[in-house]
């Protein structure tokens, strides 16, 4: 077994790892130092793809423990390390044109909490008078006014969203005991089978399948956390198995749906973000809708599909052609719901251009502005349109 500081440090490596969301117990950490002693430490290579090899389950982890690796294994001293992380532009071993993993970050910059020690024969009373639940707080504050600990906090809660959408029939037929359709050919193929002089009727139902959701998210500048915040909702329904197509419009419309594929949030939302040349731009919603009906309508918009629209409805054409196109989508979609943060507003009026375009054309009006509002939305989902319209 290794001896100093070498099994210390593999130890608080491990800890780093477990705070970026990498699965590292004290067996892979005993594990690592019984490889090291067999590969030896000449080689920093070496030394690097043996705590891989054993530290990783997963290549999407790999990004995140190379990073891990170059930052904590620059400089022993932990205080010096977090120096660097906080500064600006830091130079040295580590690649300058690569920006650290968000929860890597917090992993390496989060000092452990200190532990207050209580004298012997001494008491301590909790006044739990006048307090409340952060949890709470957390639910109802607008993504707008969060600080950056907050924004990841409500990214974690986003994460642990599970939503299972209602099952509507379609075409395509299943094998069901109790179905009400005879299955000939399966009745046909399980007599030749059993070579009986009786055939055994088999049944088959209509299939059944969530409808999937399309979404269309807008980037502009007054939309920008809203937007971002609601990205990490759509990637954590979508690892539920929800068909989910996402796009993306500003000044123009991006299909992103290949990038939210990853299961990475923070390398998911890393590669919409570089996707996407119109970031916290201008909105022009009327050509953007428009060019979706047109190019993409037809393919993502079958079996049912529903449309989640997020926008404050601001545009910068003045709603040019914005009716005709919030119309024909309308007319394309089983239900289009509109998520708009300005609802957050109690004495919220639709007099903007846009707003009063878009408002004739849509199934439900709903804000989207903090981690309860994502809430409701989850639940909306969940149930039919027809319940929600009777409710």
């Amino acid at each position: 077994m290794q001896t100093g500081k070498l099994a210390e440090n593999v130890m608080h490596f491990a800890r780093v790892l477990r705070g970026a969301s990498i699965s590292v117990g004290p067996g892979k950490v005993i594990d690592a130092l019984k490889a090291l002693e067999i590969v030896g430490l000449e080689r920093r290579d070496d030394f690097q793809e043996t705590l891989a090899a054993v530290f990783l389950d997963r290549h999407e982890q790999r990004h995140l423990f190379e990073q891990a690796f170059h930052v904590f294994w620059r400089d022993p001293d932990l205080l010096s390390r977090i120096t660097q992380l906080l500064l600006p532009h830091a130079h040295g071993r580590a690649r300058r044109n690569e920006q650290l993993a968000p929860r890597l970050a917090r992993a390496l910059a989060t000092p452990a909490p200190p532990r207050p020690s209580t004298p012997r024969g001494q008491s301590i009373e909790v006044d739990a008078t006048s307090t409340w639940s952060e949890h709470e707080l957390l639910q109802r504050k607008d993504f707008e006014q969060m600080t950056a600990d907050e924004l990841a906090q409500a990214g974690a809660a986003l994460a642990q969203f599970r939503l299972w959408l209602p099952r509507q029939p379609v075409r395509r037929y299943r094998a069901d005991a109790h179905g009400p359709k005879i299955d000939l050919r399966a009745s046909l193929r399980a007599a030749l089978r059993a070579s009986a002089s009786i055939i055994p009727l088999k049944r088959r139902a209509h299939a059944a399948r969530a409808a999937p959701l399309v979404v269309l998210a807008d980037i502009s500048g007054s939309m920008h956390r809203y937007t971002r915040m609601l990205l990490h909702f759509v990637h954590a329904i979508g690892n539920d198995g929800c068909r989910i197509d996402t796009f993306t419009f500003g000044t123009r419309l991006t299909n992103i749906t290949r990038r939210l594929k990853h299961r990475d949030v923070d390398a998911a939302l890393a590669a919409a973000s570089r996707a996407v040349p119109d970031w916290s731009g201008g909105t022009r919603i009327g050509a953007c809708l428009a060019e979706f009906n047109r190019c993409w309508s037809r393919r993502v918009l079958g079996q049912g599909a529903r449309v989640l629209l997020v926008s404050d409805g601001l545009d910068r054409d003045n709603a040019a052609g914005l009716a005709h196109a919030m119309e024909r989508l309308h007319k394309s979609c089983r239900e289009l719901i509109w998520l708009n943060p300005l609802l957050r507003y109690a004495g919220f009026e639709a007099k903007a251009a846009g707003i009063a375009a878009m408002l004739p054309h849509v199934d439900a009006f709903l804000p989207a502005h903090n981690l309860q509002s994502l809430a409701d939305l989850a639940a909306s989902l969940r149930a039919t349109p027809a319940a929600r319209r009777a409710a």
